[in-house]
């Protein structure tokens, strides 16, 4: 520590500053950083905002489950980096947060990465990217410095006109044969996030070993190299036409297994984007089709502070309250909602009483599985008592109710780590074996994309397994292999699809749901989500999770636990016979039936519990009664986990 200035040092001496901290910043007071970054430091350190820099600056930002994401914006900004306008003029200087630097990084070693894969097969050719962004503070600008820079390095760049949805993006990469693609968001972070989602040439968020080989290379980018490209200009960066958003919406528009139902039932919904990216395409793929479509106006404008709700985040009932109310104006049934990327999809729904109702993603899932493999059944896409060739896949925090629904139609159900980048990794496979075993197709080569999906299902249930629907807890759907990610326009389509059917049998949402409970027994599920921001809540998240291994729990008050997996040691096989990477991922099995995972955000500063309770429903009658005692239990179960938890994470020697 002697090479520190006086002032790092003697803040390391009295331990305000963290060793790491020092280090970085030192780095960062020796560049050549632009004056409002300069400033910006210098406002810090006189005003001795310790914490501040400690959170900023010790470590770089790193790739999680869903690529970069963090602040652009400090909990204590500086003058430089507010500017004198409504909208802040810099994002927060630092190592540990997105903004310029750390975006060129990003941008850099991808770059390096695909250029590297590229040369490693033999291929001359030029790496092409495409850059999406969403509605967020400094979103453009970091796409059109993504683009730059990866022109400045020699490739092909191609971007919108305007912010459009991360499913849009996982379909243009396809598309136009690009070999990665970014989308610049931080999904349903608050406004004080963004963040920086890498995919590769299957369109795809990265995975092993992508995903390390990475960010070897981000890291092997300095501070100094990323300078020389923050000017980057569009010079030679492609802006792409209104045919490239036609061309999402016709593959969008497939996620209606059999749209004549629309013609029949004139179905109205309410939607909002919550000031996202979901209007660009949601609202004309609906309204295509026949749909009735009455927007949220007051949420309809692109807005970086999303003003009207606490959180732009469509789990949320409050981010769906304008909407329900609007639908309660015009008499409409159902509200959709989506998230500022437009990858996550919320729903509320009217139930018999005629009040409206949140679902949960699990129960939107759980209905949009059930629903697509009876209908795939009923039109013949797939045999009437199942095969071992078609799957549902779902990640393992997701609701045991759709393994439940996977048996009874008799598919597969493949379990996946958290993180939709998983599913996709199952639809490589698939579409891989398809390839190995038909490589030409009446003469040519076989074109997997151009395939119509019914036809794509035969050939996939005859040579490889056929994917029938996708989904994670977290409110992402997805209804076919066209693109690699989950996709919030899609679902709404499915989603309106359900109801315009449950409309023509008579029932209401709410009823199909009790349905799905009398056939597979009931089952609730609970997250408990404790949120530790900064170097010492990082710290926090990683004390439970090494105690976890270390001493695992034994009991929850009188509940014994009686099966714990740690899938960080232990050798884990799906259904497919592929093994699970090895992730610090916890399920634990109880005395009573029930279940939790636990595991750390790979996205948000927080650890994260998922809890499963079930029963069994002999009747239609008893069924109020079981969801009360399930909730009771389940309410007692995550408290009593909570509660260790939080003693794990403030436990001495730290």
């Amino acid at each position: 520590m002697s090479s520190l200035p006086p002032i790092l040092a003697s803040a390391v001496a009295s331990g305000r500053l963290l060793p790491g901290a020092a280090e970085n910043l030192a780095v960062w007071l020796t560049a050549d950083l632009p004056v409002w970054a300069r400033e910006s430091i210098d406002e810090l350190l006189r005003r001795e905002a310790w914490n501040e820099l400690n959170d900023r600056f010790y470590r770089y930002l790193e790739f999680g489950t869903g690529g970069m994401r963090g602040r652009t914006i400090g909990v204590v900004s500086t003058a430089a980096e507010r500017g004198g306008g409504p909208a802040p003029a810099n994002a927060a200087v630092g190592a540990n947060v997105l903004n310029d630097f750390t975006l060129v990084r990003a941008t850099v070693g991808l770059f390096r990465h695909v250029a590297a894969h590229l040369a490693a097969q033999g291929r001359q050719e030029r790496p092409a990217l495409v850059v999406a962004h969403d509605v967020r503070h400094f979103s453009r600008r970091f796409c059109e410095l993504a683009a730059g820079t990866w022109t400045r390095l020699g490739g092909q760049a191609f971007i919108f006109d305007g912010p459009r949805s991360t499913p849009q993006l996982s379909f243009s990469v396809r598309h136009l044969h690009a070999h990665a693609g970014v989308v610049i968001t931080a999904s349903h972070n608050p406004p004080h996030d963004n963040g920086f989602k890498a995919y590769f040439d299957d369109g795809a968020q990265v995975v092993p070993p992508h995903d390390q080989a990475i960010v070897a290379q981000v890291n092997a980018v300095s501070l100094a190299e990323a300078g020389r490209f923050l000017d980057a200009t569009l010079e030679g960066v492609t802006v792409l036409c209104p045919a490239a958003d036609q061309a999402y919406l016709a593959v969008a528009a497939q996620a209606a297994i059999d749209p004549s139902v629309f013609a029949s039932t004139r179905l109205a919904v309410v939607f909002t984007a919550i000031h996202g990216t979901g209007g660009v395409s949601t609202l004309p793929l609906l309204r295509g089709l026949g749909i009735e479509v009455h927007e949220v106006a007051s949420q309809a404008d692109f807005d970086a502070r999303f003003p009207t709700v606490k959180s732009p985040n469509p789990e949320n009932a409050e981010a769906l309250s304008a909407g329900v109310a609007l639908a309660n104006e015009r008499g409409v049934d159902v509200v959709l909602a989506t998230d500022p990327d437009c990858d996550r999809m919320g729903v509320a729904v009217r139930g018999p009483d005629g009040t409206m109702e949140l679902l949960t993603g699990n129960q939107i899932g759980a209905l949009l599985a059930d629903f697509r493999l009876r209908r795939f059944k009923e039109l013949g896409w797939i045999p009437a008592e199942g095969s071992a060739r078609v799957a549902i896949i779902k990640t393992f925090v997701t609701t045991p109710l759709q393994d439940a629904i996977g048996r009874r139609h008799g598919v597969k159900v493949i379990n996946t780590l958290t993180g939709f980048k998983w599913i996709a990794e199952k639809l490589r496979r698939y579409e891989e074996r398809l390839r190995a075993a038909l490589p030409v197709r009446d003469g040519r080569p076989l074109d997997y994309d151009a395939l119509p999906l019914r036809e794509r299902a035969a050939l996939l249930q005859q040579h490889s397994t056929f994917y029938a629907f996708g989904t994670e807890e977290s409110y992402g759907y997805l209804p076919n292999d066209s693109l690699r990610d989950k996709d919030g326009n899609a679902a709404c389509l499915m989603f309106c699809e359900l109801a315009a059917s449950a409309r023509r049998e008579g029932r209401t949402i709410p009823e199909c749901l009790d349905q799905l409970y009398l056939e597979n027994g009931f089952f609730l599920e609970g997250v408990i989500n404790l949120y530790y921001e900064g170097a010492s809540g990082a710290a926090r998240i990683r004390r439970i999770l090494e105690t976890y291994r270390q001493q695992p729990p034994r009991a929850f008050g009188d509940v014994a636990v009686t099966r714990f997996q740690d899938f960080g040691r232990e050798t884990i096989v799906d259904d497919d016979g592929d093994t699970i990477p090895r992730q610090d991922l916890y399920v634990v099995t109880l005395a009573n039936g029930y279940t939790f995972a636990a595991r750390g955000s790979g996205t948000e500063p927080k650890m994260k519990f998922y809890v499963f309770g079930r029963a069994e429903v002999r009747s239609a009658s008893e069924l109020p009664d079981v969801k009360r005692a399930v909730r009771a239990e389940l309410d007692r179960i995550k408290a009593l986990i909570e509660a260790d938890a939080r003693s794990r994470a403030e436990a001495p020697g730290a």
